[in-house]
């Protein structure tokens, strides 16, 4: 997101509950595709997928007494827009602390928008192993998709307009509690 633009808030699209019923659906939806949590990882997009993704392992630990390993991504040197910044990024790091070969990783991220953070985020899983399968976890899919890529689980569509933002607030990240809100830009 853009510095210094100021955002108007339009609505509230889901709160704690709704937020908490999605990643528990999604839960589901990954053991039914995967036939159970065997050889399946977890790897959070910094910055909100990284607690989304340990949100959905503790859902899976809930459903099926396993702990689903959890790692970190971080895509900073991987975006294709990092030459055009105007910030100096900030390197928080990968924590992934287990093999990624020939697992069944489901990448998490918040928001779907263009696709580009998607393709950062398997170009530098690529890099750290070779997973048997990647699939992709968010919590919005809001449109607009500059690149061919699709979610395999969504916890809300939400379609949106150019001028539009999606902002995901989770309280291990944000202030407040969560909750998923369409702003525009003012």
């Amino acid at each position: 997101m853009e510095k210094h633009t100021q955002l108007a808030e339009k609505s509230v699209i889901m709160d704690e509950n709704a937020i908490r019923r999605a990643l528990v659906r999604i839960a589901h939806e990954i053991a039914e595709r995967n036939k159970g949590f065997c050889d399946i990882a977890l790897v959070g997009i910094r910055s909100r997928g990284a607690p989304l993704a340990g949100r959905i392992a503790g859902e899976i630990k809930k459903i099926e007494g396993v702990k689903a390993p959890v790692g970190l991504l971080d895509i900073t040197l991987y975006r294709d827009d990092l030459s055009t910044l105007s910030y100096q990024p900030v390197v928080r790091g990968t924590e992934i602390n287990f093999p990624l070969d020939d697992k069944v990783v489901i990448m998490v991220d918040d928001v779907l928008y263009t696709g580009r953070t998607i393709r950062a985020a398997l170009d530098a899983l690529i890099d750290i192993g070779r997973p048997r399968a990647i699939q992709l976890a968010v919590l919005i899919d809001r449109g607009h998709r500059e690149l061919p890529i699709r979610a395999d689980y969504v916890g809300k569509n939400v379609p949106t307009g150019k001028s539009e933002i999606i902002s995901v607030c989770l309280r291990e990240t944000d202030e407040g509690p969560d909750r998923v809100v369409i702003c525009e830009r003012l």
